[in-house]
């Protein structure tokens, strides 16, 4: 394998360990903490920025290995459909060929397969990333609507207890203000009585 393959395959192992510990059920505190500082540190940014350019590379060798691919597989096709016509000892010459295009096509599909997995766990990690950060908002969100709901319940039944009172209060006035009418209404026909007489004299 030659070097920026390694490079390729060394990147693969990274991205594999870097999805393991996104996926571990880790406690709420410290995954937090773990995201904050992701996503606040600027050396990690700086990285990121270099692996968005890593993985611009890593498809040129993505497209460049699919070519040799479909270039290795003509040839092999080629060399079947020729090798059909030639007899005797032109048929050995054939198979050692075979081989030879046999294993470039098995080094060809090797690197294709090996930076295709490297740029589809790229995106997978930068998904399950955004996935988690959403997550840890929500969550977020959830708990301080937890604390205002508890807040707003408790405000809602100490309202309600004093509208309770206001309404006790209220009727009672009511009361007060029938009796205040009746004895309005007796002391005004008392009044009345009393001054009649004495016109009457």
């Amino acid at each position: 394998m030659t070097l920026y393959y390694s490079l390729v395959f060394a990147l693969l192992m990274l991205e594999m360990g870097i999805f393991m510990v996104l996926i571990l059920p880790l406690p709420l505190t410290w995954r937090r903490q773990m995201f904050t500082f992701i996503s606040t540190n600027p050396l990690i940014a700086k990285l990121q920025y270099g692996l968005k350019i890593t993985f611009i590379f890593i498809l040129i060798l993505f497209i460049d290995s699919v070519n040799r691919v479909y270039r290795v597989q003509r040839e092999l096709s080629d060399a079947t459909s020729a090798g059909n016509g030639v007899r005797g000892g032109g048929a050995a010459i054939l198979g050692h060929e075979r081989t030879e295009v046999q294993a470039r096509k098995f080094y060809s599909q090797r690197n294709m397969y090996l930076c295709g997995f490297t740029l589809f766990l790229s995106l997978i990690l930068n998904r399950t990333y955004v996935l988690i950060l959403d997550i840890l908002r929500l969550e977020e969100e959830v708990k301080l609507g937890r604390s205002t709901g508890n807040k707003s319940v408790q405000d809602y039944e100490s309202l309600k207890e004093e509208l309770r009172k206001k309404d006790i209060e209220l009727q009672a006035m009511k009361e007060q203000s029938k009796g205040l009418g009746r004895a309005y209404d007796e002391l005004s026909d008392q009044i009345k009585a009393e001054s009649t007489p004495k016109k009457s004299k």
